[in-house]
C-alpha cells in the first residue's frame, strides 16, 4: 500500500459484504480501506471523524424504520462534510434509486455484483472529482433522457401494491372502491407502460425501476 493511495471507508449492514469488499479494495496497491460501518448512521458519523478520501455508501441498510437510507446518509454528508465523495453500492440498478442518490450528493454508483473494474473506475472517478458510474447504469440513465418510461400514476401505484400483497382483481377493487372493470383497465395500462404482460412481472418490474419497495 502506498502512501498516497486513497483512503475508503465501506458503509454496509453485511459483515461478509464488507469483508468481501475490503479484500478487493486493498488489492489494489491504491486503494485502502481504513474503516468499516454497519448502518448509515455509523457512515455519517465515521466519514466526520476520518475525513476519507471516498465513502462507499450501500443504498440500503437494515434496522428498522429508524435507520436511515444510504440517500438520507449522502444528504447529511454532504451538509456536513461536503467535499467528501461517496459511491453508493446496490445489488440492482433501479433508474430511480440511481436519480435519488445523485440528487443527494453522490459521486458515484456501482452494482455490487458487476465487474471489480467498474467499482475501482467509479471509485478512482469519484475521488478525482468526476463522476464514477458503471456503464450499465450509465446506459439505463441515458435510456431514461432519451426515451423516459412512462410513469404509473397514484392509482397504478396503488394497484401494484395491492397486487403485490397477493390481492385478486375483486379484493383489489374492492379496497380502492373501483369496479372490476376499472382494475382490469387499470392493469392494462400498468402492464403496457412497465413493458410486461402478468401480474408477477409487473411487481418485480415496479420493484426495479424504483416504484415498489417489497417490505
Amino acid at each position: 500500500m502506498t502512501t498516497s493511495g486513497l483512503r475508503l471507508l465501506i458503509a454496509d449492514d453485511h459483515v461478509v459484504v464488507r469483508a468481501g469488499l475490503r479484500a478487493l479494495l486493498d488489492g489494489e496497491a491504491d486503494l485502502e480501506v481504513i474503516a468499516e460501518a454497519g448502518s448509515g448512521e455509523e457512515a455519517v458519523r465515521l466519514a466526520l471523524d476520518l475525513a476519507p478520501d471516498v465513502v462507499l455508501m450501500d443504498l440500503r441498510f437494515g434496522g428498522g424504520d429508524h435507520s436511515i437510507d444510504g440517500v438520507e446518509a449522502v444528504r447529511r454528508l454532504a451538509a456536513e462534510a461536503p467535499g467528501t465523495p461517496v459511491v453508493m453500492l446496490t445489488s440492482y440498478a433501479g433508474v430511480a434509486d440511481v436519480v435519488r442518490a445523485l440528487e443527494a450528493g453522490a459521486r458515484g454508483y456501482a452494482l455490487k455484483a458487476g465487474p471489480p473494474e467498474d467499482l475501482f473506475r467509479a471509485v478512482r472517478s469519484a475521488a478525482a472529482g468526476g463522476m464514477g458510474l458503471a456503464p450499465g447504469i450509465v446506459g439505463d440513465l441515458v435510456g431514461q433522457v432519451v426515451s423516459p418510461a412512462p410513469e404509473l400514476t397514484g392509482r397504478e401505484r396503488q394497484v401494484v401494491r395491492l397486487m403485490a400483497d397477493g390481492h385478486s382483481n375483486r379484493s383489489i377493487a374492492e379496497s380502492l372502491f373501483l369496479s372490476e372493470a376499472t382494475v382490469k383497465t387499470h392493469l392494462v395500462r400498468i402492464y403496457r407502460k412497465l413493458g410486461v404482460d402478468n401480474r408477477a412481472a409487473a411487481v418485480s418490474e415496479a420493484v426495479r425501476r424504483g416504484l415498489l419497495e417489497l417490505t
